[in-house]
């Protein structure tokens, strides 16, 4: 399970370059996320900054008082400030509530967040999460923002664009930020499908505090941004292997959330 320990102690407390969308209409999981019409989006490109070898610097992590759990992405959106990742890494799930106190590190590596640190609000996960954990659902969105900033966070660090109804055998580049390390974990390889709505994945050394890292097919070697199709999460929280990771497979339900979190923007 992927699940941070921070996450756990959080629970206890609150129970005491150019990037656009492709949406590709499948069946929905759930009566409660009907989905919009499909479409292209298209945003502005951006110029990758002096990051180690390895960094995206849409990806960053995740951090609670002082402590990164998680990792996060940017995609896509018209106001530029729209993020992806698990939802147990916003949302405890079932019996529980959204974590307050989240900021984003977008390029984050050895102790230095290049980009600084940025607000999250506007957390939003599916119903079916927030009812009864449904690892089907374990996607979130979320906005970040930074007081004193003008420009957005896209504009700075770039967005990948997002897709859904995607095939289940891709070849992608998979990031996230083990909760021992200042620096990502960073692997290449094919995806599988675990079953109808599970995606799977053989990627070595993706322990604990990778949960909400993206899966991104044709990632550019230069601005290192490409299409995310799925996020660590989902099945045991995205594994209780490190070397195996499962992501929720996207469809329209994770389509409608992302149309929810853009519009409310």
């Amino acid at each position: 399970m992927r699940r941070p320990a921070v996450l756990l102690s959080i629970a206890a407390i609150l129970l005491v370059g150019a990037a656009f969308v492709v949406f590709v209409d499948r069946q929905p999981r759930s009566a409660d996320a009907a989905a919009p019409d499909a479409g292209t989006v298209e945003a502005a490109p951006v110029s990758t900054p002096d990051l180690p070898a390895v960094s995206s610097p849409a990806v960053g992590a995740l951090f609670v008082e002082g402590t990164h759990y998680c990792t996060a992405s940017v995609v896509h959106s018209e106001r530029g400030d729209v993020l992806l990742t698990a939802a147990h890494c916003i949302h405890e799930g079932e019996g529980g509530d959204y974590i307050p106190g989240i900021t984003f590190a977008p390029g984050y590596h050895d102790g230095v967040a290049p980009f600084g640190y940025w607000t999250v609000s506007d957390e939003l996960v599916a119903p079916g999460w927030i009812a009864s954990s449904d690892p089907d659902l374990d996607v979130g969105f979320a906005t970040a923002h930074q007081a004193g900033t003008t420009r957005t966070l896209e504009s700075l660090v770039g967005a990948n664009l997002l897709a859904t109804g995607t095939p289940y055998e891709q070849a992608i580049t998979l990031t996230g930020y083990p909760d021992d390390s200042e620096v990502p974990a960073v692997c290449r390889n094919t995806t599988s499908k675990q079953d109808t709505y599970q995606l799977k994945v053989d990627c070595a050394g993706f322990p604990t505090g990778t949960s909400g890292g993206p899966w991104v097919t044709g990632q550019d070697p230069k601005t290192r941004l490409g299409t995310v199709i799925g996020v660590i999460g989902g099945f045991e929280s995205g594994g209780d292997d490190p070397d195996t990771s499962y992501s929720s497979y996207f469809d329209t339900d994770v389509q409608a959330l992302y149309r929810q979190t853009t519009a409310r923007l």
